[in-house]
């Protein structure tokens, strides 16, 4: 066999095809294409526009670059337009023909400065595939999967600057306040009043009593001073965004919301939840998350809703060698804990925190075996804390060993895990190139946008609902008339 030298080829031959059959029939842009209705978007911007003045560019040709952008994982909106500029099936998807100009990549900028930021585009554009995915049957809702992931910030960890904040009161709190003052009604003690950022304080100088909030001390980026700074575990540490979502068992995603880097988990998933059950509550009967969100106030607010909350096993927080809380058994008929020696530990009252404190007998205690293994208290009196909703997290516990359990909390793996893997590594999610925490909020409304656009419409071309473009008549067609073409030529 010789060697083949192409060297010597001209590249400046004539192409005699439409662009719709230079684009491959299986490429990924006919399945975005006919994913959805494309027209959806002008009753969405139409008040975004003036009646009067020059035309604009096809605000759907803006979003549809957006969905390119994205969907392939480009880093900029000036790479992006490159690559339409010589990239067939993107001038297809958008489309433009081979001659026409593509926008330049300050368009978009110029258009989300002046039109689409602060509007609720982006969020109407997130929840109508969403509908779309309902409408063909692809949403399978009966168990949701909730989790939070980072995106590192557009800045540098080094320039940052230390900063008081006000401490922000948790969602259910003025809830456990009320119950826990029914308790301490029925205890005989005073009851606490309703918790509040605000305390009384002296003023050093003039000795007058003034009003004081609370707050704590956070580290706040000069770039980027609404991301949060992210550390946990062996994790580098920067400043980032959290995006909480939930997802179906197809891995659609259902709702998510965009927070500082620096809140818990255990603290954002509340408004999450919130929109998840104002969306689906009627579909949705498990809810499955890791343990981070394994407290007692997240149990309850599943459970009190009528949904079986699903989480797994946690590690007891207890020093190596003594006893742990679980074996020390609760009786709820004397509302007290039997140590593993037979002892008893009698409740004694409530504190602010919404824990019930239950303490042994001193003089039992010092004279016990166990007593290196289970408490180093000088007064030798053990202490347990057993929360007012710890209820709801014992039937999380028990529901670990159901049939039910074991079919569904391995699902997370495949369905928000990769939901997160997928945004990441495919589009652009692992990090952000925008500031501010609106912008990545709509950043990452199209990306889950994105995320569902591709299911849906490799979902729809797999169950045959895409059209076929290329027909053996339109191929018999086309070779017609290049041949036609290509006589013409000859004889001239």
């Amino acid at each position: 066999m010789t060697m083949n030298d192409r060297n010597n080829n001209k590249r400046d031959s004539y192409i005699l095809s439409t662009i719709d059959e230079l684009v491959p029939p299986d490429h990924l842009v006919r399945k975005l294409e006919e994913a959805v209705d494309w027209t959806f978007i002008y009753p969405l911007v139409r008040n975004l526009y003036s009646r009067n003045g020059r035309p604009s560019i096809d605000p759907v040709v803006l979003f549809k670059m957006m969905i390119i952008n994205f969907t392939f994982g480009y880093n900029s909106m000036r790479k992006t337009c490159k690559e339409i500029e010589v990239n067939i099936a993107y001038r297809w998807f958008i489309g433009y023909s081979i001659e026409e100009k593509i926008p330049n990549y300050s368009t978009w900028s110029q258009n989300y400065i002046r039109r689409y930021g602060n509007s609720e585009v982006f969020d109407k554009i997130f929840n109508h595939i969403l509908e779309e995915a309902m409408n063909h049957g692809f949403i399978k809702a009966d168990a949701v999967f909730g989790d939070g992931t980072h995106t590192k910030a557009c800045a540098n960890r080094n320039k940052h600057t230390r900063k008081e904040v006000e401490i922000v009161k948790k969602a259910f709190e003025d809830k456990l306040l009320e119950e826990i003052n029914q308790q301490r009604k029925t205890d005989g003690n005073k009851e606490f009043k309703f918790l509040t950022r605000e305390e009384l304080d002296f003023d050093n100088e003039t000795g007058e009593q003034v009003k004081s909030v609370k707050k704590k001390e956070i580290k706040e980026s000069i770039i980027d001073p609404e991301s949060g700074n992210f550390h946990k575990g062996k994790h580098e540490e920067c400043f980032a965004y959290e995006h909480q979502t939930f997802c179906d068992r197809n891995g659609f995603v259902l709702t998510f919301t965009t927070i500082p880097g620096n809140i818990h988990d255990s603290v954002s998933f509340f408004q999450a939840y919130q929109q998840l059950m104002e969306k689906f509550s009627k579909q949705i009967k498990y809810v499955c998350l890791d343990a981070g969100y394994k407290t007692p106030p997240i149990a309850r607010e599943i459970e009190s809703n009528g949904k079986i909350a699903l989480m797994p096993y946690k590690r007891p927080m207890t020093k190596e060698g003594y006893f742990t809380k679980r074996q020390f058994k609760y009786n709820p008929a004397t509302n007290a804990y039997i140590c593993p020696n037979g002892e008893t530990l009698t409740y004694t009252t409530t504190n602010r925190s919404g824990y019930k404190v239950y303490k042994s007998n001193s003089i039992k205690c010092e004279r016990c075996p166990f007593i290196s293994k289970c408490t180093h208290s000088k007064n030798h009196v053990k202490v347990i804390a057993r929360h007012i909703w710890e209820e709801y997290i014992e039937q999380v516990n028990a529901r670990r060993y159901t049939t039910e359990f074991k079919e569904i909390y391995p699902l997370r793996k495949q369905t928000i895990e990769r939901v997160f893997a997928d945004s990441k590594e495919n589009h652009g999610m692992r990090f952000t190139r925008v500031r501010g925490l609106e912008k990545n909020r709509h950043r990452a409304s199209i990306i889950f946008a994105c995320h569902n656009l591709k299911k849906i419409g490799l979902w729809k071309a797999k169950n045959g609902n895409i059209p076929f473009h290329f027909s053996k008549i339109n191929n018999l067609f086309f070779k017609i008339l290049n041949s036609i073409n290509n006589l013409k030529w000859v004889i001239n």
